[in-house]
C-alpha cells in the first residue's frame, strides 16, 4: 500500500508546472491518540459485538501523519496525506465472541489489534481570503488500508479490508493577532452505508512567513454498518505539529 501511495504522489509531482514548486509545503503532525468508543461485529450480521476499548484495554499510542502541499494560483490546494493508525489491545471477554472464522471463549488471554491507515489526495478550492478569515472548500479521495484481528494461544482471526471512500474537505482559519490563529480543518461525509470525521481544532502559531506550529485536538470517528461489518469507533488525538512552506 505504501508503494501505491509513493506511486501516486510522484505522478502528482512530475505533472505539476515546474514554476509551482516553489509553493510546495509540508505539514508534520504527531502526539497521542487514545480510545473512546471503538464497537464491532463481524460478520456484521452474524458475529458477537464486542469492545476493544471496554472488554479488551488499549494503552495511549504515539501517532503522526505527513502531508504534502502544494498551492497554485492564490485559491487552488492539492494535498497528499499519509496517515498511519495502529492500536494495540489485550484482556478477557467475559462471553463467547465469535469473530470472522473464530470463536473466542470467555476468561481467555485475547490480544487485539485494530489498523486503520489511510491515504488521501484532496483537492480544496479557498473561496474566500480575507485578512481575518480564510475559507476553503474541496473533495478528498481516500484509500483505508484497514484490519481488525483478535487471536489467543490456540487461533487468530483476522478481518482485512481495503477501500476507497469520497469525502468533503474544508477549511476554516482565523487569524487572531500578529502571531496567534485558530484552525478548523478535516474531511468529513456521512451515507447510508456509514460516516467518517476526521476533524483538528488547533491553535496556531505563526514562527515566521514560512513557519506555523499547531497545537490543538483532532477527532477520527465513523464506521460502518452491513452484514459482512459493523463496526464504529471514536479515536482521540492529543496533537502538535508543524506547517513549513517552501
Amino acid at each position: 500500500m505504501k508503494k501505491i501511495f509513493l506511486t501516486i504522489s510522484l505522478i502528482c509531482l512530475y505533472f505539476l508546472p515546474a514554476n509551482l514548486y516553489a509553493q510546495f509545503g509540508v505539514d508534520i503532525e504527531f502526539g497521542l491518540i487514545s480510545s473512546g468508543y471503538n464497537d464491532a461485529r463481524i460478520p456484521g450480521d452474524t458475529g458477537t459485538l464486542f469492545s476493544f476499548s471496554e472488554e479488551l484495554k488499549s494503552n495511549d499510542e504515539f501517532f503522526y501523519r505527513l502531508r504534502l502541499n502544494y498551492k497554485f494560483g492564490e485559491r487552488h490546494n492539492l494535498s497528499i496525506l499519509y496517515a498511519p493508525l495502529t492500536i494495540d489491545a489485550a484482556g478477557r471477554f467475559d462471553k463467547d465472541v465469535k469473530f470472522q472464522d473464530g470463536n473466542f471463549l470467555p476468561n481467555t488471554d485475547i490480544e487485539g489489534t485494530y489498523k486503520f491507515n489511510s491515504y488521501r489526495l484532496t483537492y480544496r478550492y479557498d473561496i474566500y481570503l480575507g485578512e481575518s478569515v480564510e475559507f476553503g472548500l474541496g473533495l478528498t479521495g481516500k484509500i483505508r488500508d484497514a484490519k481488525i484481528s483478535l487471536k489467543d494461544d490456540s487461533q487468530e482471526a483476522v478481518k482485512d479490508d481495503l477501500g476507497f471512500v469520497p469525502l468533503i474537505n474544508f477549511r476554516l482559519f482565523l487569524k487572531l493577532n500578529e502571531h496567534f490563529g485558530f484552525l478548523l480543518a478535516g474531511d468529513a461525509l456521512a451515507a447510508p452505508q456509514g460516516r467518517a470525521e476526521d476533524v483538528l481544532a488547533a491553535i496556531t502559531y505563526e514562527v515566521s512567513e514560512k513557519v506555523k506550529i499547531k497545537l490543538g485536538y483532532r477527532i477520527l470517528e465513523g464506521g460502518a454498518d452491513n452484514e459482512k461489518v459493523y463496526t464504529f469507533s471514536l479515536i482521540n488525538y492529543a496533537s502538535f505539529g508543524m506547517i513549513i512552506q517552501l
